[in-house]
Protein backbone atom coordinates (compact mmCIF):
# COMPACT_ATOMS: atom_id res chain seq x y z
CA UNK A 1 0.00 0.00 0.00
CA UNK A 2 1.29 3.26 -0.82
CA UNK A 3 1.83 4.62 2.36
CA UNK A 4 0.84 8.52 0.98
CA UNK A 5 -2.80 7.23 0.83
CA UNK A 6 -2.61 4.62 4.21
CA UNK A 7 -4.90 7.05 5.78
CA UNK A 8 -7.20 10.70 5.20
CA UNK A 9 -5.39 13.88 5.53
CA UNK A 10 -7.30 16.28 8.17
CA UNK A 11 -8.15 19.26 7.66
CA UNK A 12 -9.16 22.37 9.32
CA UNK A 13 -9.54 26.27 9.66
CA UNK A 14 -7.61 28.91 11.53
CA UNK A 15 -10.01 30.21 14.45
CA UNK A 16 -7.50 32.23 16.17
CA UNK A 17 -3.91 34.01 15.16
CA UNK A 18 -1.20 33.92 17.49
CA UNK A 19 1.83 35.99 17.14
CA UNK A 20 4.69 35.41 19.65
CA UNK A 21 7.31 33.17 20.24
CA UNK A 22 9.18 32.02 23.59
CA UNK A 23 13.14 30.51 24.42
CA UNK A 24 11.91 28.70 27.60
CA UNK A 25 8.51 27.37 26.94
CA UNK A 26 9.08 24.27 28.25
CA UNK A 27 6.58 21.80 26.59
CA UNK A 28 7.40 18.43 26.67
CA UNK A 29 6.74 15.92 23.26
CA UNK A 30 4.44 12.80 24.83
CA UNK A 31 5.71 9.37 23.99
CA UNK A 32 2.56 8.25 21.59
CA UNK A 33 2.96 9.36 18.26
CA UNK A 34 -0.20 9.77 16.84
CA UNK A 35 -3.32 11.37 18.53
CA UNK A 36 -7.21 10.99 17.03
CA UNK A 37 -8.73 14.18 16.47
CA UNK A 38 -12.49 14.79 16.35
CA UNK A 39 -14.70 17.30 14.17
CA UNK A 40 -15.20 20.16 15.40
CA UNK A 41 -11.94 20.01 17.61
CA UNK A 42 -9.63 22.95 18.55
CA UNK A 43 -5.94 22.38 18.45
CA UNK A 44 -2.86 24.98 19.18
CA UNK A 45 -0.37 24.71 16.17
CA UNK A 46 3.18 25.78 17.65
CA UNK A 47 6.49 25.72 15.37
CA UNK A 48 10.06 24.71 16.88
CA UNK A 49 13.26 24.54 15.27
CA UNK A 50 15.07 21.93 17.45
CA UNK A 51 16.47 19.42 15.99
CA UNK A 52 16.71 15.36 16.91
CA UNK A 53 13.14 15.70 18.94
CA UNK A 54 11.41 12.39 20.31
CA UNK A 55 9.02 11.41 22.87
CA UNK A 56 9.80 12.97 25.87
CA UNK A 57 11.97 15.68 24.74
CA UNK A 58 11.68 19.30 26.33
CA UNK A 59 11.10 21.93 23.51
CA UNK A 60 11.64 25.79 24.75
CA UNK A 61 12.21 27.14 21.53
CA UNK A 62 8.30 27.61 20.23
CA UNK A 63 6.48 30.26 18.06
CA UNK A 64 2.78 30.28 18.02
CA UNK A 65 0.65 29.94 14.59
CA UNK A 66 -2.77 29.77 16.28
CA UNK A 67 -5.41 27.46 16.79
CA UNK A 68 -7.44 25.33 14.19
CA UNK A 69 -10.50 23.63 13.95
CA UNK A 70 -10.75 20.30 12.75
CA UNK A 71 -13.32 19.57 10.23
CA UNK A 72 -13.35 15.86 10.33
CA UNK A 73 -12.38 13.08 12.44
CA UNK A 74 -9.28 11.29 11.67
CA UNK A 75 -5.53 10.63 12.87
CA UNK A 76 -2.68 12.99 12.92
CA UNK A 77 1.08 11.59 12.99
CA UNK A 78 4.33 12.51 13.86
CA UNK A 79 6.20 12.85 10.73
CA UNK A 80 3.00 14.15 8.77
CA UNK A 81 3.45 17.36 6.23
CA UNK A 82 1.95 20.53 7.70
CA UNK A 83 0.32 22.40 5.04
CA UNK A 84 -1.61 26.21 4.90
CA UNK A 85 -2.91 25.47 1.75
CA UNK A 86 -0.85 24.34 -0.30
CA UNK A 87 2.55 25.55 0.83
CA UNK A 88 3.86 22.89 3.40
CA UNK A 89 5.01 24.62 6.15
CA UNK A 90 6.68 21.88 8.09
CA UNK A 91 6.66 18.26 9.51
CA UNK A 92 4.50 17.07 12.64
CA UNK A 93 7.08 16.65 15.44
CA UNK A 94 5.31 15.58 18.39
CA UNK A 95 2.14 16.97 20.68
CA UNK A 96 2.36 18.49 24.11
CA UNK A 97 -0.98 17.87 26.64
CA UNK A 98 -0.12 20.73 29.36
CA UNK A 99 -3.39 21.81 28.43
CA UNK A 100 -5.64 18.84 27.96
CA UNK A 101 -8.57 17.93 28.01
CA UNK A 102 -9.03 21.48 26.70
CA UNK A 103 -6.64 20.98 23.49
CA UNK A 104 -3.15 19.45 22.55
CA UNK A 105 -0.10 22.04 21.54
CA UNK A 106 0.44 20.40 17.89
CA UNK A 107 4.15 21.22 17.44
CA UNK A 108 5.51 21.59 13.87
CA UNK A 109 9.21 21.70 13.14
CA UNK A 110 10.36 24.26 10.76
CA UNK A 111 13.88 24.90 9.96
CA UNK A 112 13.45 28.84 11.48
CA UNK A 113 10.46 29.92 14.30
CA UNK A 114 7.66 30.77 12.53
CA UNK A 115 4.60 32.53 13.98
CA UNK A 116 1.13 33.76 12.48
CA UNK A 117 2.74 37.20 11.25
CA UNK A 118 5.56 35.34 9.57
CA UNK A 119 3.46 33.10 7.53
CA UNK A 120 1.11 35.42 6.95
CA UNK A 121 -2.01 33.77 8.21
CA UNK A 122 -5.34 34.80 8.82
CA UNK A 123 -8.04 33.63 10.56
CA UNK A 124 -10.33 31.19 8.22
CA UNK A 125 -7.60 29.59 6.33
CA UNK A 126 -7.26 26.10 5.81
CA UNK A 127 -4.35 24.28 7.40
CA UNK A 128 -3.97 20.23 6.28
CA UNK A 129 -1.92 17.19 8.00
CA UNK A 130 -0.84 14.84 5.28
CA UNK A 131 0.66 11.80 5.38
CA UNK A 132 4.12 12.07 4.95
CA UNK A 133 6.78 10.95 1.83
CA UNK A 134 9.29 9.43 4.69
CA UNK A 135 7.22 7.66 7.23
CA UNK A 136 7.84 8.79 11.20
CA UNK A 137 9.88 5.93 12.11
CA UNK A 138 12.24 7.00 9.18
CA UNK A 139 12.54 10.27 10.00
Amino acid sequence: MDSGKAKRSIEGTLVKLLFHQRVERGMRLIPEQSRCVRAGEVHELVTTDHSGLSAGSTVDRVGFLGFVEIEAAGVLDVGDDVLVGDRRIGVLAGFDECHFPNHYNVLIATDELQTAATLDLVVGQRIGFAAGIVPAEGR
